[in-house]
Formats: structure tokens, C-alpha cells, sequence
């Protein structure tokens, strides 16, 4: 901890064994408990934020107005928030005004029954062996 991080003082409580056992091991290691707690809550935020509840529970809450954008980027990071951020407006933009596709057959045979085609029929007697040609063979 260095005196440019930006220091903010704040007063909790917590129970007298935890005090103990943090006073014995910052007399043990002899350095400040203030310290220790400083790095116990900076280790404990990164492995909690980079866990996969943590992840989905940003993007929730985001995604139902519960959080802003800079909570979730302290939450889930930088990049991880502006993705959700694109990803809220796309969802909440209209819908594209795209025409029905037409009932065209792009694969050259009937899709829902799998019928075969002159390629099929080119294939199936081919030196290469394949059970299911999916194309044919020049």
C-alpha cells in the first residue's frame, strides 16, 4: 500500500477472534494489521470478482437496471462491462426491418427430409470412401 493509492478511511466491526488472530500475525510478520487487511480484502475481491457467480451476477443486475455501468466495470472489469454495455443497447434497439427469407433451397435438395441430390448420386459410387458425401466430387 503506498500513499498515492488514494486512502479512505473506514470503521467496521468484526469479531474479537478475528482481531486477535490478525493482531498475532501482524506482530508475527511485524508490519501493520491495517495492511494485512488491505491485502486479505484485495486478494479475496479478485478471486470473488473473477468467479463465475460473480460474472453472471454482474451481467443480471446490469441487465435488469439493478447496477450502473462503472459498478460493474469495478465488479467484472473494464472489458467485460463494455461488452455488456453493447450488448444491453443491441438488445434494447428495435429489431432490424429485415425481410422473411424466401422459401428458396440453398442446399439443393429438400432440408427436412434429407433426400438426395444428383451430387449425392455423383459421390456415392467415388473412390474416396466417404459414407455421407456432403459435397460433390470434381
Amino acid at each position: 500500500m503506498s500513499a498515492s493509492d488514494g486512502l479512505r478511511r473506514v470503521h467496521f466491526q468484526s469479531p474479537e477472534y478475528l482481531v486477535g488472530r490478525l493482531n498475532a500475525i501482524a506482530d508475527l510478520f511485524d508490519t501493520d494489521r491495517t495492511d494485512l487487511l488491505v491485502e486479505a480484502s484485495r486478494v479475496y475481491i479478485e478471486d470473488t470478482a473473477d468467479s463465475e457467480i460473480v460474472q453472471e451476477l454482474g451481467a443480471t443486475t446490469y441487465d435488469d437496471d439493478q447496477l450502473e455501468v462503472e459498478t460493474v466495470k469495478q465488479l467484472v472489469g473494464a472489458e467485460t462491462a463494455q461488452w455488456l454495455r453493447l450488448l444491453k443497447a443491441d438488445l434494447e434497439g428495435e429489431p432490424l426491418d429485415l425481410a422473411a427469407p424466401d422459401d428458396v433451397d440453398s442446399y439443393g435438395r429438400d432440408a427436412t427430409t434429407g433426400a438426395p441430390d444428383d451430387a449425392d448420386q455423383r459421390c456415392a459410387g467415388h473412390a474416396c470412401g466417404r459414407s455421407s458425401p456432403t459435397r460433390a466430387h470434381s
